[in-house]
């Protein structure tokens, strides 16, 4: 027992006799040279430290930018050169054609096989259109396919809806007798539309343009009807 208390005597004596690290002590400048005295400034300490730290700031702007700036999207592609199935010639100056053109134009947003030709326009060119002329395609629809078949009458306005996902509204008019019925409704309309929309008669209509031409054109035989 003696023993043992000598020996923790001894113990308690050299722990009180090393004295603590001071400020000259190599121990204490590995630890603690240099220790910064902001949180940032261990970036920007050392040139190293420094360009890292930018390089770390630059991509999380980056980051930031690229998930708060949102992906050009196109409702509907750029329409090329010959990418349409089938034409469609409607008279522009018919309010109530227009109607059912503004509700394909917008249906074939989706799907881009329509091409729209404005008859009424000066630039309308019979050439571009398989040799329809204006008061041909005045007496009742038509429509061209990408092949260069001219489709008439409810055959026509079935070929469009069918392009854009419509086919089902004139889908019973392929068949007899119910095709020649529509037809014939069909070619009443196509008749008197132009009295049931509030416009002169066809004749009317035709000399009007034809001095329009004329006042614009002159003896130029570049414009034709």
């Amino acid at each position: 027992m003696a023993l043992r208390g000598a020996a923790a005597i001894a113990c308690i004596a050299r722990e009180r006799a090393t004295p603590f690290p001071s400020s000259k002590s190599p121990y204490f400048h590995l630890k603690f040279h240099n220790f910064p005295s902001h949180p940032l400034q261990r970036f920007t300490s050392h040139p190293n430290h420094q360009t890292g730290f930018k390089n770390q700031i630059r991509a999380i702007q980056e980051a930031t930018a690229n998930r708060l700036t949102p992906k050009k999207e196109y409702d509907q592609k750029e329409q090329l050169p010959g990418n349409w199935k089938i034409k469609m010639l409607y008279d522009g100056d018919c309010p109530l054609c227009m109607r059912e053109v503004n509700m394909l134009q917008e249906r074939n947003k989706q799907y881009d096989t329509i091409k729209f030709v404005d008859i009424s326009s000066d630039e309308y060119s019979p050439e571009e259109n398989q040799g329809l002329d204006y008061k041909t395609v005045m007496g009742r629809i038509h429509a061209i396919l990408s092949d260069g078949t001219v489709v008439t009458d409810v055959e026509a306005f079935r070929r469009l809806y069918e392009q854009v996902g419509l086919g089902w509204v004139y889908a019973v008019t392929k068949y007899e007798p119910i095709a020649t019925l529509a037809d014939a409704v069909y070619g009443v309309w196509a008749k008197y539309r132009l009295q049931i929309t509030g416009r002169p008669p066809l004749e009317q209509v035709l000399e009007a343009r034809k001095k329009k031409k004329v006042e614009v054109c002159g003896d130029n035989n570049a414009c034709k009807m």
